[in-house]
C-alpha cells in the first residue's frame, strides 16, 4: 500500500477539465435509501483545517497516525464557512458574477481549501472480505480529493451530484482514516454559477455501503400506464440478475422481463405507489413503484393521457443555519408546505436535490422537473465568449453531470422532465447532453430555457415573460420556428417572489386557464436565502464583506428563511386553488368546478356561512357531488337567515376543506373559498352640524382641537394625534426598485429621483366656512414643478369628526404615485405596550391592488406588531385592503369609499432607511396610514411591473374618513 502525498505541485486536477478520476471512482448508478445490506453513516464531527490555497499544506495529513490534535472541528454534512464563528471564512453571494477572475478553466491561487479527517471503526459484524464496499459522497462543493487509510481513491467535481469509490480491500476493522481535501474553487465552479450563496464543504451525506456478492447494482424501473385500458406494464432492468415481486399486484418476474396488470396510476394528485422488492443473489432492495406515462401529444405535455398544468415553484435547497445541508425533517416540511398550499410541481433549481427529497415527491405527490447541476451565467458578461457549453473540451464534464443526474434519479415516478441546466447560453455541449439523456431514457421529456429554437427540447420555456407576451404565445403568435409554435409553453421562472409580492398572479392564472398551450409555470422561488446572523437577524449579500455581491437578491422566496409562509405564498395558494367556487350571492346560487386533472372531489367537505358585517348569522354544510376532473355543478344555497340589520353588509362565504386527514394535511385544512356579496353597507349620515370655534391659538370643532395657525389636528377627545397630512410615499419594495437591467421601467428609483420621499407641504390657507374648517395646502417635491393641490375639509356633528380630502394634480406627472392617503401619529404609546387593532375589511394578512386574491372580507383583530410583515430587507408592508372601518388607539375610523389601513411603530422614512429588521426600533408613536389607493406591486425585481389597471396615476381624487372616539 502506498501513499501519494498531496504535494505542492500536485494540484493540476483542480483546474483540469476532467470531471473526476482515480482507479477507485465508480460510474453513476440508481440511488436507493434502503436495502438489507449493511451501511454506516460517516456523518458527524470531523477534524478540520483551512488553508488559503490549494497547495498550502504538503504534510501527509492523509497518512494514518497523522496528528490532527490542533485542528478545529466541523459538522458533516455542513459548510465550513457557516461554522467556526467566522474562523473558517464567510459566505459569498452573487447572482451571476463569478467571484473570481474569469479565465477558464483556471481558478485563483487564493483558493480556500479545507482538509477533513474522520477516523472510524467498522461495526463488529461488518462483513470484511465478503463482497465489496462503496464509499459514497452525496454532495461536496466544489472539488474533492479523497484518501482512505493512506491510499488515494481519486478526485471528483460536480457539487450537487453523487460520487462513489470502491474501497473494500482498503478497509480494516478499527482505526480507518478517511481524508478529504475540498477546494472551494475548481474548473467545476465555472459550471455552477447558480444564483445562490457560494458555500464550500461536504454538505450532503457520507456513507459506507457494503456490496455483497451478487448485490443489486444499477437498476432501472420501467413502469408505464395505459390510460385507455387501465393497465400498467412493469419491467426492471438490472445489472445483476434477480427477481421482482409486487405482492399487491401478484407480480413475480425475472429482471429484464415485463408484466402487464391492472393498476391504479401514479399522479401528483393521486400518488399511488406499489411496494415491491428487487432481489438478487446477495441483496434485497425495496422498490416504490408508480405507474405513469409521460408523453408529448397534440402539442401538450401529458401524463396518463391528461394535459398537465404546472402550479409550481423553483426550489433551491436552503436552511438559514446550515445552508444547503438539509435534514430529513426540513425536506419533509418543504413538501408538506407545498402540498398544503396547492403547489403541484417543483423545478429543482438548478441542480438535482438531495435524493431523499425526490422520495418525498414520490410519496406525497409532486411533478418534478429535475435539473442538471449546470449554470454558466457569468459568461454573459463577455457576451458568452469561452462559454463551456460551446467548447468541446468541456463536453465530457457536461455529459458526466447529465449521466449522474439521470442514473441517480431515474427510478422516481415524480420526475417527469429532465432539465439540461439553467442560464448556460447555447452550445454543442447542451445538444450532446440532450442526445445522451434521450439515448438512456425515452420515458421523460427534456427542458432547457436557453434553447429558444427548441432544437434540443420538448417544450418552449421562458423566464419572466409579461402577461401580454404569454397571451401572444398562448395564441401561437409569438413567431419563432414553426416547430416551436407547435410545442407546449411553460414559464420555468415567473412571478419573482422578492420582498413584498409577487403581484399579477391572478392574471397569469387566467392566461393559463384560457390558452391550452400555456401549461403553467414555476414561481421564483421557494425560500428566502437569509442566513442567521447575530447582528442582522438574517444576512444577505454584502453582510460578510464580500468583494462582489448582489445584495438581497438572494432573498426572493415564498417562505421567509425560518420557513414561515410569506403573504406571497398565501396569495399563490388562493390563486391556484384546485376548486373554483363562483356564484351570485343575491340569487343564492353557487357553481363549483373541479380543476384537478386526475382527482375527484370526494376528499372535500363544503360549508357555507351567511355573514352580516363580518359576523356569521348562520352556518351549514353544502352538498356537493363528487365531481370528477373538470366537472362542475350548479347548486342552490339555503334561504337567507332572518335577523340581519337592514343597514348591514351581508355575504355568503363558501369553503371547501379536507373531509379527512391526508398524508400532507389535517382534516379541515382549507382547500378553497369564495365570498358572494348579497347587500352593500349603508353609510352612517355625514358628521355635520357643529361649527368651528376659535379660542386663542386653538380651534375646536366638536371633540377635536386644531392648531389655529396651521389647521393641524392636535387631539380628538382624549386621543392625542400628530402630523396628520397627505401621504404619497412608501418605503419602496424590491419590486418597486426593479431590476438593474430595466432602467426605463423602474418606478422606485424614479420616485426617489423626483423627490417623492421628501415632499414639502406648503400651507396656503386655514378658513372657517360655515360648519367646516378648511385647510388648503400644496404638496410637492423640491426642484420640481409638479405638485398636488390638497384640501382638507373638517366637519363634525358634535360627537364624530369627518375629514374629506380633495386632491388635484398640478403640472405633468410622468410616473404613478406610490400611494395616496393620509397619515398621522398616535402618541403616548409606549414601545412595549400592546396596541390592539380591530377592523372590518380584508384580511387576515396584507394585500395590495394586485396581491389581494387571498384577502377575505371579515371582522379581524391583531396587535399592531402583528400587522408587520418581516421581509428580510425592510420595505412597504402590512396594508389591509378594502377596510370599511378600523379601531386603534381609542379611535374608530370609517372610510368612504373603502380604504387601505396600515399601522406601525416607526415612520415610513425609518422603514425606508432600514437595511435589516434589527434596524427598526419601536418608538412611542404608532403611525397610521389611511390610503385611498395604493400602487400595485408587480414582479419587477426580475419580471414585469404592475399591470396598467393596478397602477396609481396622479389624477383628481376625493375621499372621506369619519373619526369616532371609542369608549370602554
Amino acid at each position: 500500500m502506498s501513499f501519494r502525498s498531496p504535494g505542492v505541485t500536485d494540484v493540476h486536477y483542480v483546474a483540469s477539465l476532467s470531471p473526476g478520476g482515480g482507479e477507485h471512482l465508480l460510474p453513476p448508478r440508481a440511488w436507493y435509501a434502503e436495502s438489507d445490506a449493511r451501511r454506516l453513516s460517516l456523518n458527524g464531527s470531523w477534524r478540520f483545517r483551512l488553508a488559503g490555497s490549494a497547495d498550502a499544506y504538503d504534510d501527509g495529513f492523509a497518512v494514518p497516525g497523522f496528528d490532527a490534535g490542533e485542528w478545529g472541528e466541523v459538522r458533516v454534512p455542513g459548510h465550513w464557512v457557516l461554522q467556526g464563528g467566522g474562523a473558517f471564512g464567510g459566505p459569498v453571494y452573487t447572482n451571476h458574477l463569478y467571484p473570481f477572475p474569469v479565465d477558464p478553466p483556471r481558478v485563483p491561487t487564493e483558493n480556500p481549501t479545507g482538509d477533513h479527517l474522520r477516523v472510524f471503526d467498522l461495526p463488529e459484524d461488518w462483513p470484511i472480505g465478503e463482497g465489496g464496499t462503496v464509499l459514497r459522497f452525496d454532495g461536496v462543493e466544489s472539488c474533492a480529493r479523497v484518501w482512505l487509510n493512506g491510499r488515494e481513491l481519486g478526485h471528483f467535481k460536480g457539487s450537487r451530484l453523487a460520487h462513489e469509490f470502491a474501497v473494500g480491500p482498503l478497509l480494516k476493522a478499527r482505526g480507518n482514516v478517511l481524508a478529504v481535501r475540498v477546494h472551494q474553487w475548481s474548473s467545476g465552479s465555472y459550471l455552477e454559477d447558480q444564483d445562490q450563496w457560494w458555500l464550500p464543504g461536504i454538505f450532503r451525506d457520507v456513507t459506507l455501503l457494503h456490496r455483497p456478492e451478487g448485490c443489486v447494482g444499477d437498476h432501472f424501473v420501467h413502469a408505464s400506464y395505459d390510460h385507455r385500458t387501465g393497465a400498467g406494464t412493469l419491467r426492471v432492468d438490472s445489472e445483476s440478475a434477480g427477481r421482482v415481486t409486487v405482492p399487491e399486484l401478484g407480480i413475480d418476474l425475472a429482471t429484464g422481463t415485463e408484466a402487464t396488470v391492472p393498476v391504479e396510476p401514479w399522479t401528483a394528485e393521486t400518488p399511488r405507489l406499489y411496494d415491491g422488492v428487487l432481489a438478487t443473489a446477495g441483496e434485497r432492495v425495496p422498490l416504490r413503484i408508480g405507474f405513469r406515462t409521460v408523453a408529448l401529444e397534440d402539442g401538450l405535455i401529458k401524463v396518463n393521457g391528461q394535459p398537465l398544468l404546472f402550479r409550481g415553484v423553483n426550489r433551491h435547497e436552503f436552511h438559514p443555519a446550515t445552508g444547503r445541508a438539509l435534514d430529513a425533517e426540513t425536506m419533509r416540511r418543504d413538501v408538506l408546505l407545498m402540498k398544503q398550499h396547492h403547489i403541484n410541481a417543483v423545478r429543482t433549481s438548478h441542480y438535482p436535490p438531495h435524493p431523499a427529497f425526490l422520495d418525498l415527491c414520490d410519496e406525497l405527490g409532486l411533478w418534478v422537473v429535475d435539473e442538471c447541476d449546470l449554470e454558466t451565467h457569468g459568461f454573459v458578461e463577455q457576451a458568452w465568449r469561452d462559454n463551456p457549453v460551446d467548447d468541446d473540451r468541456w463536453t465530457p464534464a457536461l455529459l458526466d453531470r447529465a449521466a449522474r443526474m439521470v442514473e441517480r434519479d431515474k427510478n422516481h415516478p415524480s420526475v417527469v422532465v429532465w432539465s439540461l441546466g439553467n442560464e448556460a447560453g447555447t452550445g454543442r455541449g447542451l445538444t450532446a447532453m440532450a442526445h445522451s439523456i434521450r439515448s438512456r431514457d425515452t420515458s421523460r421529456l427534456i427542458h432547457y430555457e436557453g434553447d429558444p429554437d427548441c432544437h434540443d427540447t420538448d417544450m418552449y420555456s421562458r423566464m419572466y415573460a409579461s402577461h401580454a407576451e404569454v397571451e401572444r404565445i398562448g395564441r401561437r403568435l409569438d413567431g419563432g420556428p414553426k416547430d416551436r409554435r407547435g410545442l407546449p409553453f411553460i414559464l420555468c421562472e415567473y412571478a419573482h417572489a422578492m420582498g413584498n409580492g409577487p403581484g399579477g398572479l391572478t392574471e397569469y392564472r387566467h392566461l393559463f386557464d384560457t390558452y391550452e398551450r400555456c401549461q403553467g409555470g414555476f414561481v421564483w422561488e421557494w425560500i428566502d436565502h437569509g442566513l442567521e446572523h447575530p447582528a442582522y437577524g438574517y444576512a444577505y449579500g454584502g453582510d460578510y464583506g464580500e468583494e462582489l455581491h448582489d445584495g438581497n437578491f438572494v432573498c426572493d422566496g415564498l417562505l421567509f428563511p425560518d420557513r414561515t409562509p410569506s403573504p406571497g405564498l398565501t396569495e399563490y395558494k388562493k390563486v391556484i386553488e384546485p376548486v373554483r367556487i363562483e356564484g351570485d350571492g343575491r340569487a343564492g346560487t353557487v357553481r363549483v368546478t373541479n380543476l384537478y386533472a386526475f382527482a375527484d372531489l370526494s376528499q372535500l367537505a363544503f360549508t357555507w356561512s351567511y355573514e352580516a358585517d363580518g359576523v356569521p348569522l348562520a352556518t351549514g354544510t353544502l352538498a356537493v357531488p363528487e365531481l370528477g376532473p373538470g366537472e362542475r355543478a350548479e347548486l342552490k344555497l339555503p334561504e337567507r337567515p332572518a335577523g340581519a340589520d337592514p343597514t348591514a353588509e351581508t355575504r355568503w362565504t363558501v369553503r371547501a376543506a379536507l373531509a379527512q386527514a391526508t398524508p400532507w394535511g389535517e382534516r379541515g385544512h382549507e382547500m378553497a373559498w369564495a365570498q358572494l356579496p348579497v347587500s352593500t353597507r349603508v353609510l352612517a349620515p355625514a358628521a355635520v352640524g357643529a361649527r368651528p370655534a376659535r379660542s386663542g391659538d386653538r380651534v375646536t370643532l366638536g371633540p377635536a382641537v386644531f392648531d389655529a395657525r396651521t389647521g393641524a389636528l392636535a387631539s380628538f377627545g382624549a386621543v392625542a394625534l400628530t402630523g396628520l397630512r397627505l401621504d404619497v410615499w412608501r418605503a419602496p419594495t424590491d419590486n418597486d426598485e426593479g431590476a438593474a437591467w430595466q432602467p426605463d421601467l423602474r418606478y422606485g428609483p424614479r420616485w426617489r429621483e423626483l423627490g417623492l420621499h421628501r415632499m414639502h407641504h406648503r400651507l396656503d390657507s386655514v378658513e372657517s366656512t360655515g360648519d367646516a374648517l378648511v385647510v388648503r395646502t400644496r404638496v410637492a417635491p423640491a426642484a420640481r414643478e409638479m405638485g398636488l393641490a390638497t384640501e382638507y375639509r373638517w366637519t363634525s356633528d358634535g360627537t364624530r369628526l369627518r375629514l374629506t380630502v380633495a386632491v388635484a394634480p398640478e403640472a405633468e406627472w410622468q410616473v404613478p404615485l406610490p400611494r395616496l392617503g393620509i397619515r398621522f401619529g398616535l402618541t403616548d404609546t409606549a414601545p412595549g405596550s400592546r396596541v390592539p387593532v380591530r377592523w372590518f375589511g380584508g384580511g387576515p394578512g396584507e394585500a395590495y391592488p394586485d396581491t389581494a386574491a387571498a384577502s377575505a372580507v371579515g371582522l379581524w383583530e391583531a396587535d399592531v406588531d402583528d400587522l408587520q410583515t418581516p421581509y428580510v430587507r425592510p420595505q412597504e408592508n402590512g396594508a389591509r385592503a378594502d377596510v370599511r372601518w378600523a379601531e386603534i388607539g381609542g379611535l374608530r375610523i370609517e372610510g368612504d369609499p373603502e380604504f387601505w389601513f396600515t399601522a406601525r411603530r416607526w415612520t415610513t422614512e425609518q422603514l425606508d432607511a432600514a437595511r435589516h429588521l434589527t434596524d427598526l426600533v419601536p418608538g412611542d408613536t404608532v403611525w397610521v396610514t389611511l390610503d385611498h389607493r395604493q400602487h400595485g406591486i408587480g414582479s419587477q425585481s426580475c419580471g414585469p411591473g404592475p399591470l396598467p389597471q393596478h397602477q396609481l396615476h396622479a389624477e383628481p381624487a376625493e375621499f372621506t374618513f369619519t373619526f369616532s372616539e371609542l369608549t370602554d
